[in-house]
C-alpha cells in the first residue's frame, strides 16, 4: 500500500513537472497581431499561431450604424484565422472594427441610446456569426476628425456608454456559452487622445488596450523624427516630444491598472526622400516624398552599401540613412524590440501588440516572442 502510494506521487509530481516546463516555454506576455483582411488569401501560410496569444482581424466596417464585414470574403478568412486555434488552443481571435479608415461611422452610432443599442447587438451578432472571441473597437478618434470623420464633443460620454453596454451584454453571452469573451480599444500615444475620452472610467470595461505608439512622425510632417522611439530623442527639437514611454505615463496617470497596457511595435518604417545632409538624416527638414515601407523591404534596403544603419541610444531606435539619394527611413528593429520587451517588464505592463503581420518575414515576431517568453 506504502509503496503504491509511493508511485502515485512519484507520477503526479512527475506531471507537475512536465506542465511547468511546457508552462515556462509559453509568453506570459499577451503578443498580439493585427493582420490585415487580403493577406489571408495568399499568406495564410506565413503565420506563426504558436507566437501570437491573440490575433486582431483588421477591419470590419460600420454602415447605418451596425458593424459589417468590411469585405464579402471576411466569411472565409476569419474561419480560416479560426482555423489557427488547432495549432495553438490558446489563441484568441476579435475582430477590429473602424481603424483610419472607417471610422466615419462611429460617431453617429453611439449617439443615442437607441443607437447603441443598436450597434452593440450588431456586434455581438458578429461575434457569434464568425465564433470569435472578442471585440476591439479601433475608433480614430472620438471627437476628432481623423480621416476627416464626423465627430461630436458628446463623443466623449458616448465611447463611455458604448463601451459599458459592450462589457454588459458580452459579460451576458459568455454566461450562456461559458466563455470569457473579450473588449479592447485601440488608442492613440498622446495626451490629446486622452483628453477626448474618459479612460478612468471606461478602463474597467477592458481587458486590455492596446496603444498606437508608432506614427509619431510621418509624410504630414515636414522633418524627419523617430516614428515609434522607445524613449525621446536627446536632438528631438520638437516642444512636446513623443515617445512610448511618455504615452504610458499618460495612459497609467488615468488610473489605468499597469498590467492592461499594451504598447505597439511597428513591423513597417517612415520615411523621407531629399533631405537635408546634417546628422544622417535625423530632425533634418525634408523636401521630398514621404513613404512607408515594410520590414521586408527595409532588410532589401539594408542588403544595399547605399543605406547605413544608425542607432540613436537615448531614444533606442535605429534609423537608416541614404547620403546619395538623402532617404532617410524610422523604424522598428530586432534591437529595438528587445528594448521594448525590457521595458515592458520592467513596468509591469500587460504585453505588446504589432502592426501588421505581414509586414514582417519572421524575425521581428520571432524576436519578440522570444524576448517575452523570458519575462
Amino acid at each position: 500500500m506504502q509503496k503504491a502510494s509511493i508511485t502515485i506521487l512519484c507520477m503526479f509530481l512527475s506531471g507537475i513537472f512536465n506542465y511547468s516546463e511546457v508552462q515556462a516555454q509559453e509568453p506570459s506576455k499577451k503578443i498580439i497581431g493585427y493582420i490585415v483582411g487580403n493577406n489571408v488569401d495568399d499568406k495564410f501560410e506565413e503565420i506563426a499561431a504558436e507566437k501570437v496569444t491573440h490575433i486582431n482581424y483588421a477591419f470590419a466596417n460600420i454602415k447605418e450604424g451596425k458593424i459589417i464585414e468590411g469585405d464579402p470574403k471576411d466569411t472565409r478568412r476569419l474561419k480560416k484565422i479560426n482555423s489557427l486555434k488547432e495549432k495553438n488552443p490558446d489563441l484568441k481571435v476579435l475582430i477590429s472594427v473602424g481603424g483610419w479608415s472607417w471610422s466615419g461611422g462611429f460617431s453617429e452610432a453611439v449617439a443615442t441610446k437607441t443607437a447603441r443599442e443598436e450597434f452593440a447587438n450588431s456586434g455581438i451578432a458578429f461575434l457569434k456569426k464568425h465564433n470569435i472571441d472578442g471585440i476591439d473597437l479601433d475608433w480614430e478618434y472620438p471627437g476628432q476628425p481623423g480621416a476627416g470623420n464626423p465627430h461630436s464633443p458628446e463623443d466623449k460620454q458616448n465611447f463611455t456608454s458604448i463601451l459599458k453596454l459592450f462589457r454588459k451584454k458580452l459579460d451576458s453571452l459568455g454566461k450562456l456559452d461559458e466563455a470569457n469573451y473579450l473588449l479592447s480599444i485601440a488608442t492613440a500615444a498622446n495626451q490629446n487622445y486622452l483628453d477626448h475620452v474618459e479612460l478612468n472610467k471606461i478602463h474597467p470595461f477592458l481587458d486590455f488596450i492596446n496603444i498606437m505608439s508608432y506614427d509619431y512622425q510621418g509624410g504630414w510632417n515636414d522633418s524627419t523624427s523617430h516614428h515609434t522611439n522607445l524613449y525621446v530623442s536627446e536632438t528631438d527639437p520638437d516642444t512636446y516630444k513623443q515617445s512610448t514611454k511618455t504615452a504610458v505615463e499618460e495612459h497609467l496617470a488615468t488610473g489605468t491598472p499597469r498590467e492592461k497596457i499594451i504598447i505597439g511595435v511597428a513591423f513597417y518604417g517612415r520615411g523621407w526622400h531629399k533631405t537635408e545632409d546634417e546628422n544622417f538624416g535625423l530632425h533634418q527638414k525634408s523636401y521630398g516624398n514621404s513613404f512607408s515601407i515594410n520590414y521586408r523591404e527595409i532588410k532589401d534596403s539594408l542588403k544595399s552599401a547605399e543605406y547605413i544603419r544608425y542607432w540613436d541610444e537615448t531614444a533606442k531606435a535605429p534609423f537608416l540613412w541614404n547620403k546619395i539619394t538623402r532617404t532617410f527611413i524610422t523604424y522598428d528593429d530586432v534591437a529595438s524590440i528587445k528594448e521594448k520587451a525590457e521595458f515592458i517588464e520592467e513596468n509591469k505592463l500587460g504585453g505588446a501588440m504589432f502592426w501588421q503581420y505581414h509586414g514582417d518575414d519572421g524575425e521581428l515576431l520571432s524576436t519578440l516572442y522570444e524576448e517575452l517568453r523570458k519575462q
